[in-house]
């Protein structure tokens, strides 16, 4: 992207978090249109439409809920659009994870209606952002598009996401952990942002950034153990702010670069379906430590961390053999993707390469080493 000296910054219009929010929908769509077309993730589908469709009686407004079909695909993004047709929605709704969430900002996108997103689990940045990850139908990471505007509302119901799985809690904090140092990367290789055309970013961004590092260091230990018992203090609000709002501000007003782009070349292999964004993110961040050649003490604390907090270090975490094919495979598609040459150093093949065989070393000795 073309270097500016101007500086930029986004977000969504309005962020709210809280226990029962969801109960409040109805009031919240009601500033944005009518006709409200729900997109759900399918396996929650039965108990989300049955709280809505409760919530938004003795409304003015009508719903349409839909479940969502697997990836952010162009082929379920116009089978969405195709099945609301006679519906005519004037605000869209997305309730779930990233892709049902991803599909309903593209749904919004291509109809210019407003949106309203709503993660049912604290697994990623995602909702805050004018983004969309596109993937194959087969899973595979093609892309982002960028988006003309930003959601109308991020909308989290707590008391949902203290229910979902700790395992969707974990992947949101290796994804926000790699907000600080992708945020550091894009700060001193001097790229532009993810804002519009692209802007150098504000003091702000690093400065959210950085909050979402210390909040996830200080907190995200004891916070994933109250989610494990369901307990929802405030350390656990804490860091679901983190890994969503924090996070989500912090990649898009910055950018990402290793860690991320690591995560888009595990995707290549069919083997790695199965796991989460964050979770690629994770080892992407191990890569980035060792690409960057980070200090010793660092490498140590946030390893640590991670090994603590149960995020995935190794290949074979991913059911992965750290094979010479397996590892260039990875390194071709990472490269591909561009956002590994959004470091402040030239990154290559070779070194790449020797990062990843690095990281994965580095990941087997902290597992050892920390073994019960």
């Amino acid at each position: 992207m073309e270097k500016t000296l101007s500086r930029g910054f986004g977000g969504p219009l309005q962020y709210v978090q809280g226990p029962g929010e969801i109960k409040n929908l109805a009031k919240y769509t009601a500033n944005c249109g009518r006709n409200v077309l729900a997109i759900i993730d399918a396996f929650l589908y039965q108990s989300i439409s049955a709280k809505l469709e409760e919530s938004f009686q003795d409304t003015d407004s009508r719903l349409m809920c839909m479940a969502g079909e697997g990836e952010c695909s162009w082929k379920e993004i116009n089978r969405v659009i195709d099945a609301s047709k006679e519906f005519q929605p004037e605000v869209i709704v997305g309730i779930g994870g990233g892709k049902t969430m991803d599909t309903a900002k593209m749904v919004a996108e291509q109809l210019s209606l407003p949106k309203i997103i709503c993660p049912t689990s604290a697994s990623s940045d995602a909702p805050t952002s004018a983004l969309s990850v596109m993937y194959s139908d087969e899973g595979e990471h093609l892309g982002s598009i960028m988006l003309k505007k930003h959601a109308e509302m991020v909308l989290l119901d707590t008391d949902i996401i203290i229910s979902a799985p700790p395992r969707l809690f974990i992947s949101g904090m290796g994804d926000a952990l790699a907000t600080y140092f992708e945020a550091h990367a894009i700060l001193d290789s001097d790229t532009p942002n993810h804002i519009g055309a692209g802007y150098k970013p504000t003091r702000l961004a690093i400065a959210i950034a950085d909050l979402c590092y210390d909040i996830l260091l200080e907190k995200g230990e004891f916070a994933l153990a109250c989610v494990k018992q369901g307990i929802l203090t405030s350390a656990v609000e804490d860091v679901i702010e983190a890994n969503t709002l924090l996070s989500g501000l912090g990649f898009e007003n910055t950018g990402c670069v290793t860690a991320h782009g690591i995560h888009s070349g595990l995707t290549i292999l069919p083997q790695t379906a199965s796991f989460l964004h964050g979770e690629k993110v994770a080892f992407g961040i191990v890569v980035e430590l060792v690409l960057e050649n980070r200090s010793k003490e660092e490498i140590d604390k946030i390893m640590k961390f991670m090994v603590r907090v149960g995020l995935p270090v190794t290949l074979e975490q991913f059911h992965v053999e750290p094979t010479e094919e397996n590892i260039e495979a990875i390194a071709a598609k990472s490269l591909k993707s561009n956002l590994v040459s959004l470091e402040p150093f030239e990154v290559n093949m070779k070194n790449l390469v020797a990062a990843i065989k690095g990281a994965n070393i580095l990941g087997k000795t902290y597992l050892e080493a920390m073994k019960p």
